[in-house]
């Protein structure tokens, strides 16, 4: 089912499908030489990817693993009675984010003030801040932002005392208008080793009074985030993943006598949320309003979440995902007979879960396409591949190869414009990423 989009999002991302591509985008600077490119006249034009004058490397979005992905997760999101609040930091892109909205989606998730400036440019109207805020110049935007809109929602996380009376201080010097406008946090539950959050259910409970009897804030719920938890054993890392989703469910509860009548309980990164999504529902549907901040799933990837991911794993009822994002990149040299050398680097793709991983090739006599069975990825300099091949590959320089990588969040931070391509090669669109 597909939703309206807010007008003022609808308006701005017009604005910015007209925009000018400018030709400092890797990829673009031929085609944009000339000012007149941009999303809208790609999407007209609908021009072959790989004879239109884009240079390499070049990242693309296929565009039905893209959609089919953010159906997916949103039928499987209804199914398990869970909200989603997508990570709005995987891609930075309001073209994405808006296609999550229109998909369902509650709100988006982001880890920083300055992603909530980025999104809130964008009109988008309830943002979650997954972290803790302590950026007194951020409180202050983020106070007049709810004041000059009070159809504006935003939630952040607290997990200390000495972080509530930051942000009562702040909004308070900077007093958000409007009768009972106080703003809403989470309660952050962390774990031991891992990052932030309170690590004793004591400490979550002193901080939830803390922020109850602030003047300027109100106890929405509690949050977690379950993927910094680690097993010698994939199923010990499960295990250690539901036991700490029944803790933040338990924890939801506690606050709830002190706050909303049905809290927010909101976990689930990329890689467990079926665990999530069970262990926090077990209470059933109206015990709390559970919400899920995956990310990684729009692009998933050839790589890391392949594998630790519910699909990866095998899990149950876990929606299917593709991979959507693939890395074009030159073949620059063969300078042994099972080596060739790609001109695409680090500055290019993730490498931090693992390199990427070559996926077909288009040959230059004719874009002939050929397979790449046995052919791997040993090393990446900043803007090179070291790509092993069979000896007696048809290989040669200005082949192109089509790479697909693992760890979205680091290969789309390395782009601020994205290609997007159909299945028969044309190009369909591009997207703008905020980094």
């Amino acid at each position: 089912m597909r939703y309206a989009l807010p007008p003022l999002v609808h308006e701005r991302l017009r604005a910015l499908r007209e925009r000018p591509i400018e030709p400092t985008e890797k990829g673009f600077g031929s085609l944009a030489a000339g000012g007149a490119i941009s999303a809208a006249a790609l999407a007209a034009d609908r021009p072959p990817l790989h004879a239109s004058g884009f240079t390499y490397p070049l990242l693309t979005l296929r565009e039905t693993a893209l959609h089919h992905n953010v159906a997916a997760m949103a039928d499987y999101c209804t199914r398990a009675g869970v909200a989603l609040a997508p990570h709005g930091k995987t891609a930075m892109s309001p073209e994405l984010a808006a296609l999550q909205l229109a998909h369902g989606a509650w709100g988006i998730t982001v880890a920083t003030i300055g992603q909530m400036q980025a999104y809130r440019a964008f009109g988008f109207p309830r943002l979650l801040l997954a972290n803790e805020l302590v950026d007194r110049a951020g409180i202050a935007w983020l106070a007049g932002e709810l004041a000059a809109d009070p159809g504006f929602e935003a939630y952040c996380y607290v997990d200390s005392v000495d972080g509530v009376r930051i942000l009562d201080q702040t909004l308070e010097q900077h007093r958000i208008k409007g009768p009972g406008r106080r703003l809403p946090v989470l309660v952050e539950i962390g774990h031991a080793d891992g990052r932030t959050g309170c690590r004793t259910d004591e400490q979550a409970l002193a901080v939830a009074k803390a922020a109850n009897a602030a003047g300027t804030l109100t106890v929405a719920g509690v949050a977690g985030y379950e993927g910094s938890i680690a097993g010698a054993t994939q199923a010990q890392t499960l295990g250690r993943v539901a036991a700490f989703c029944r803790r933040l469910r338990a924890l939801g509860g506690a606050v709830a006598q002190a706050g909303p009548a049905r809290p927010i309980v909101t976990a689930g990164g990329s890689a467990y949320f079926d665990v999530v999504a069970r262990e926090l529902t077990a209470d059933g549907a109206a015990a709390s309003q559970v919400i899920l901040r995956s990310g990684a799933y729009l692009t998933y990837d050839h790589g890391f979440y392949g594998t630790v991911s519910p699909a990866g794993r095998g899990a149950a009822d876990a929606p299917a995902l593709r991979p959507a994002l693939e890395l074009w990149a030159q073949v620059l040299s063969r300078p042994e007979p099972d080596l060739a050398l790609l001109g695409a680097g680090r500055r290019d793709a993730g490498f931090d879960k693992g390199l990427p991983v070559p996926l077909r090739v288009l040959r230059g006599d004719g874009r002939r396409e050929t397979g790449t069975a046995g052919w791997h990825v040993t090393e990446l300099n900043d803007q090179h591949a070291y790509l092993r091949v069979d000896p007696a590959a048809p290989l040669a320089p200005g082949d192109l190869v089509a790479l697909g990588i693992s760890h979205p969040c680091t290969t789309l931070d390395r782009w601020r414009a994205v290609v997007v391509v159909n299945d028969d090669g044309k190009v369909t669109d591009a997207v703008h990423a905020f980094f």
